[in-house]
């Protein structure tokens, strides 16, 4: 008997773009919109990597999913592959704005290569996307809109030196509040999600292999470990459901209760 979706989460139909979708956190929340009926376009830079991705999503959960490549940094290349994925697709109704990275490196190194690494990515490129993504939202009077923030964005994380991401995802969060308000009467929503630590494949090994730092995220985290991917696909499914139709402007964490100690 097949499982059946209550309409307030029900997706069919819906079509989801995930950028920075290949793996990782973006791969997951895709995975739970598909499981919920949305068809999904992942767009990343890593193409071997997201066809693979593509493949193995569309077998797995039935729905059509497919990969563009989209270096989300470049604003005319967003703005044309957006183009054409809104026409393709019939338009594009939710939006996981997802692609992001980290590089540790302490303030007085005055490094403004690594620090404009991160921002062009975390920062200008959730713009460009959103900008982009956005405007036809509006054409059509609905959408949703999920960008990845991070609790670096609501505190500072120690002992590691990453000014650089805790800054620009502290600006997506504000992003994220100041398109929501711009938007919330012409009926597209716009919402984050701020994750904890969380064993990814990038640091599943660091995790497994221990020592004082993983032990210290550990204490600092209430629930005493590290988020799985997989946990964030539930919070990814209620903010592009009907079940969130009056949130707009929230920036949800899933950290562990990190940020309410």
């Amino acid at each position: 008997m097949a499982q059946s979706i209550s309409p307030l989460f029900d997706l069919t139909g819906r079509t989801a773009l995930v950028t920075g979708g290949a793996k990782g956190l973006g791969l997951a929340m895709a995975r739970g919109l598909a499981e919920h009926g949305a068809p999904i376009v992942l767009a990343d830079i890593d193409d071997e990597t997201g066809r693979a991705a593509a493949e193995e999503l569309a077998a797995a959960t039935g729905v059509s999913v497919s990969y563009r490549h989209l270096d989300v940094t470049d604003q005319a290349m967003v703005e044309r592959v957006v183009a054409e994925i809104d026409e393709e697709a019939g338009g594009i109704e939710i939006l996981l704005n997802n692609a992001g990275r980290t590089i540790h490196h302490p303030l007085e190194d005055g490094d403004g290569e690594k620090w404009r690494a991160v921002m062009s990515l975390n920062l200008d490129g959730v713009y460009h996307v959103l900008s982009a993504v956005g405007r036809k939202m509006l054409e059509r009077g609905r959408g949703s809109i999920i960008n990845t923030g991070s609790m670096s964005g609501i505190i500072a994380n120690i002992p590691q030196t990453q000014a650089s991401y805790n800054a620009s995802k502290a600006a997506v969060h504000n992003l994220t509040r100041s398109a929501a308000l711009e938007w919330a009467e012409r009926g597209v929503r716009v919402n984050a999600i701020a994750p904890g630590y969380m064993r990814t494949e990038l640091t599943r090994g660091f995790y497994e292999a221990g020592g004082p730092q993983i032990d210290q995220w550990n204490l600092m985290t209430p629930m005493g470990r590290p988020g799985e991917p997989e946990e964030l696909a539930g919070a990814a499914v209620y903010l592009a459901a009907d079940a969130s139709s009056f949130v707009t402007g929230s920036i949800l964490s899933i950290d562990g209760g990190y940020t309410a100690a």
